[in-house]
């Protein structure tokens, strides 16, 4: 079944998406759409790459939330006056405010859609996740005293919250399911990409006018949803037949045959009812609670491995080593960070998931007893030494891998599996509950990472070790290779 072959049937109603000018408003006219077509939308390829740019915006502004607090600490700190236990409030808030954003996410999508659900297209959702994030950074901004920080950072987590979870759930249901595991690691990737940019202005801006460039991505993700279509499968959940093959078909190319995939994702809805109620009750079936619980569990242990109390307080980190440029140590990372995401984008559909993830988290596990055993060793030599500085050195070198290994596997694969795993029928309550798993204990990591360094720096990585060396075991044990099946597949095998 081919969008043109519907158009021949005479089925001139069906409101189909208006590709004259890029945009996708719908129009009743089929002539108009059909028409005016261009050659690059028709390669489903493009089509679906496009998609996905527009809405790796949202992760940019994640991840820039993420790296904010990193090269403004000592600038913050010193010019409001604030405590140690104080800036690590204001780092943890966001993470706050993004497990209340975690909450609504699932809900928001459920009922306005994927794409609304991102802050775009109507004006409840612009208002929960564009025009708090937006505040949130002005607050930040011209904040004269520390309550003004932490209302601003707890407004920005809220739609941060809110995006990272309608993100990768979006780009799984639209993206083909040969190009799925790619097309899904993009999300990481912009999360990386935007903490990298807050590193490289941070070098060069104060740290009021770099959180008024934070605004900036969600200034441009705004308009540029209107330009993408609404995902496939929620639209089928929702009953819009017409409007779920239209969008299906201008997402696979005018001139592919969907009729396949149209069969297995209406064979995938049909026992769900669009008004059916989801209660927590639902959770305890088999085919529920068990791709629910490995969501929860790699999302909880992408964090509990400590990786954003690494990125958030790496300056600290770097000059507790003895590395005397530690903000331009920081911005390396950033950027070392940024490749080896790129690296697991190309990798995630040859290789499968299982086997990143296990490498991912053996290598940190590795890399995190190098560092620990540095910071030990370390509290017995002298600063004067030679040895010293070669410890120094060799933490570095472990961070750095550290974040190398997490950006190869556990950073990106972990949402690119929950969008994956979880049944059409749960995914908004399901999702909302992963998602807000993982926030919370990214805000438990940020909250206690400069406390515990604090308190002992070898200590700290030796926990995060430990959790790393559980997570090789989780996924060894739990988590299934979901590489090369289309949702449906994946989903059917849980029963």
């Amino acid at each position: 079944m081919s969008f043109r072959e519907e158009g021949e049937d005479g089925r001139g109603d069906l409101k189909k998406p208006f590709l004259q000018t890029g945009s996708w408003y719908r129009m009743g006219s089929r002539q108009s759409s059909l028409m005016g077509s261009s050659q690059a939308i028709r390669d489903s390829s493009i089509s679906v790459l496009a998609c996905v740019l527009i809405v790796a915006l949202g992760p940019i502004q994640f991840g820039f939330t993420c790296g904010y607090s990193s090269l403004t600490q000592a600038a913050i700190t010193k010019d409001l006056k604030l405590t140690v236990s104080q800036f690590s409030l204001f780092g943890s808030l966001s993470n706050v405010g993004a497990m209340v954003g975690a909450i609504a996410s699932g809900q928001i999508a459920e009922y306005i859609g994927r794409k609304g659900g991102t802050s775009v297209s109507l004006i409840l959702s612009l208002m929960i996740a564009a025009i708090p994030n937006i505040i949130g950074w002005l607050t930040i901004s011209f904040a004269r005293d520390i309550s003004f920080l932490y209302m601003g950072r707890l407004l920005e987590g809220f739609g941060v919250g809110i995006i990272s979870y309608t993100v990768p759930v979006y780009i799984a249901e639209i993206a083909p399911q040969n190009m799925r595991g790619g097309l899904g690691s993009v999300n990481q990737l912009s999360v990386t990409i935007g903490i990298l940019l807050s590193y490289l202005l941070g070098l060069f801006v104060r740290w009021r006018v770099l959180a008024v460039l934070g605004i900036l991505p969600c200034l441009i993700l705004i308009p540029g949803l209107f330009f993408i279509p609404e995902s496939p499968r929620w639209l089928a959940k929702m009953g819009m037949t017409d409007d779920f093959e239209a969008s299906l078909q201008v997402l696979r190319g005018f001139d592919t045959d969907i009729s396949l995939e149209v069969h297995e994702i209406k064979r995938s809805v049909a026992s769900t009812s669009r008004r059916t109620a989801i209660h927590f009750a639902d959770l305890k079936l088999r085919r529920y609670w068990l791709p629910l619980m490995i969501g929860i569990g790699l999302l909880a242990l992408q964090q509990l491995t400590g990786t954003n109390g690494v990125i958030f307080y790496s300056a600290a980190i770097f000059e507790s080593a003895g590395i005397s440029s530690s903000n331009i140590a920081t911005v390396g990372v950033g950027a070392i960070q940024v490749i080896a995401t790129a690296i697991s984008t190309w990798l995630v559909d040859k290789t499968g998931r299982r086997l990143l993830l296990i490498t991912s988290s053996s290598g940190m596990a590795i890399s995190l007893l190098v560092v620990a055993v540095a910071f030990f060793v370390k509290g017995f030599v002298s600063e004067d030494s030679s040895l010293y500085s070669i410890l120094g050195i060799l933490s570095v070198v472990g961070v750095v891998c550290m974040i190398v290994a997490f950006s190869l596997g556990m950073g990106p694969i972990p949402w690119l599996i929950m969008s994956e795993i979880l049944p059409i029928k749960i995914k908004g309550l399901a999702g909302s509950v992963a998602t807000l798993i993982n926030w919370f204990f990214s805000w438990v990591i940020t909250m206690t990472a400069p406390l515990l360094l604090d308190w002992s720096s070898g200590g700290t990585f030796t926990f995060y070790m430990l959790m790393s060396i559980f997570t090789v075991i989780f996924v060894a044990i739990w988590v299934p290779e979901t590489k090369g099946k289309t949702l449906e597949e994946i989903q059917f095998s849980f029963r």
